[in-house]
């Protein structure tokens, strides 16, 4: 029974954290579209007279989002229709289960580990999961019965499935790296420095793999760009006959997709919450300088800030997508099919190969 409780309170915790997160996305992204464009963006939403740079705009928009009219067409297959925005959102948003938000935190003796689920399974799993979040961009489009929006609907499932093997592949490089498939042994597998100065993290020991991933980790979240399969400005997607909440629950997709890539990010190849000089050990607790100089800390601080690490990583990651999404125009379909199979998996597999054949003349 403790177990259950303190497993639904870290959902309930996760949960209302993505959701916080992505609320404040679409206002990040506002304001840095309009910094890029030079305008002011979000800036009108006041509670009792204060605007704060419009930080209350994301609730705005939930409220007006919630009471908006919700149109269904007579001609669409109504219960798929009303299940594809919910599948695609769910099979988003419970990846988080499966990232380790931090180190474990000792309180009084005891380990609260800062995760739901952990093992060899969870970067398969986070795969899967990511993965069966197609079949709602598919069913949206397949059960409005219109042409444009099925042909929307296939657009999406043959991108995201075409850069999911991409990103698979880049990755492979990291796992047999660091040999494990655990997202939090890959991470204590990144503390320290590499020859003194040089931290231990995936970006540095896989710069390939990090560009592929990043690449693949930007198209399946089918945002500029690599946004054929909505392109709701030029081209037909694949919600065209939504409305409403449903529609915002499509958006609202777009968002978590790009939180969850910026989480994977952080994790693979930017060392999680470890941060060089900020170490949590047996022997010794705090900051260590490269002058010398050293504070000590109590192991719960550092942790703390170790969490605190880990949150401002993402965050940078975030904002460093959404710099992509306002800078690149958007590619063609045929491009953006041949940069996967041609581009991506030609070199995801030379990078595989070469961190195999480093591996093994080292080892």
């Amino acid at each position: 029974m403790n177990l259950f409780l303190a497993t639904l309170f870290k959902l309930i915790i996760l949960f209302g954290w993505l959701m916080l997160f992505s609320l404040y996305a679409t206002w990040a992204e506002r304001k840095e579209s309009a910094v890029i464009q030079d305008r002011h963006g979000a800036n009108r939403a006041k509670v009792l007279g204060i605007s704060s740079f419009g930080i209350f705009q994301p609730f705005a928009d939930a409220i007006k989002m919630l009471f908006k009219e919700d149109y269904i067409p007579p001609f669409v297959n109504k219960p798929l229709f009303l299940l594809a925005p919910s599948l695609s959102f769910f099979f988003s948003a419970v990846v988080i289960v499966a990232i380790p938000f931090g180190p474990d935190l000792t309180l009084r003796g005891r380990s609260f580990p800062l995760g739901i689920v952990s093992g060899d399974f969870t970067l398969p799993l986070i795969f899967a999961l990511l993965s069966m979040g197609v079949y709602g961009f598919l069913l949206g489009g397949l059960s409005s019965r219109n042409k444009y929006a099925a042909i929307g609907g296939m657009r999406s499932a043959a991108q995201i499935l075409s850069y999911e093997v991409a990103m698979i592949l880049a990755l492979l490089g990291l796992v047999a790296l660091y040999s494990s498939m655990d997202l939090r042994v890959i991470v204590a597998r990144q503390q320290g420095l590499l020859w003194g100065f040089l931290p231990r993290w995936g970006i540095f020991l896989q710069p390939l793999g990090f560009l592929l991933f990043l690449i693949a980790a930007v198209a399946m979240t089918k945002r500029v760009p690599f946004d054929m399969p909505e392109g709701e400005s030029e081209i037909v997607g694949f919600f065209l006959e939504y409305s409403g909440l449903r529609f915002g629950l499509f958006m609202l997709t777009d968002f978590v997709e790009t939180i969850v890539v910026s989480l994977l990010t952080t994790v693979l190849f930017l060392g999680g919450w470890h941060l060089p000089g900020l170490i949590s050990a047996s022997g010794f607790s705090g900051v260590l300088f490269p002058w010398g100089g050293k504070v000590i800390l109590s192991p719960l601080t550092v942790q703390i800030l170790q969490i605190l690490v880990f949150q401002a990583k993402t965050v940078l990651v975030f904002i460093f997508l959404l710099l992509v999404r306002w800078t690149f125009p958007r590619y063609r379909f045929d491009q953006v099919m041949d940069l996967g199979w041609k581009s991506l998996l030609p070199l995801g597999l030379i990078n595989l190969t070469a961190t195999l054949i480093l591996l093994r003349v080292v080892r």
